[in-house]
């Protein structure tokens, strides 16, 4: 069982910057940010694989970006520019190495709770 806590979300105007962090992932896994704003489906924001390798929504693509700091077990996304589009609960999540193939799809096996991400204009 993987345990994963997000922090760092909070209320922020259009065009400025949030970071999030998520806590607990153990150093070998696939690991991915998701969203969802209210009455739409989870969609995936940003992963990164075992090998550091990224991938990222075209929509968050140049704006945001996930990394990882192994020694502190943390996943982190600094997102730029924000837009109030980008507004939704975002989710920490974790697969194992060989999972990369599930890409951005939001079936990943070890889910956080979620930090709130709201961006006004």
């Amino acid at each position: 069982q993987v345990e994963l806590v997000e922090s760092g979300g909070d209320s922020v105007q259009s065009g400025g910057s949030l970071s999030l962090s998520c806590a607990g992932p153990h150093t070998n896994y696939y690991m991915g940010w998701f969203r969802q704003a209210p009455g739409k489906e989870r969609e995936g924001v940003a992963s990164i694989d075992c090998s550091g390798g990224t991938n990222y929504a075209d929509s968050v693509r140049g704006r945001f970006t996930i990394s990882r700091d192994n020694a502190k077990k943390l996943i982190y996304l600094q997102m730029n520019s924000l837009k109030p589009e980008d507004t939704g609960m975002y989710y920490c999540a974790a697969d194992y190495c060989g999972a990369y193939y599930k890409a951005l799809r939001p079936i990943f096996t070890f889910w956080g709770q979620g930090t709130q991400v709201t961006v006004s204009s």
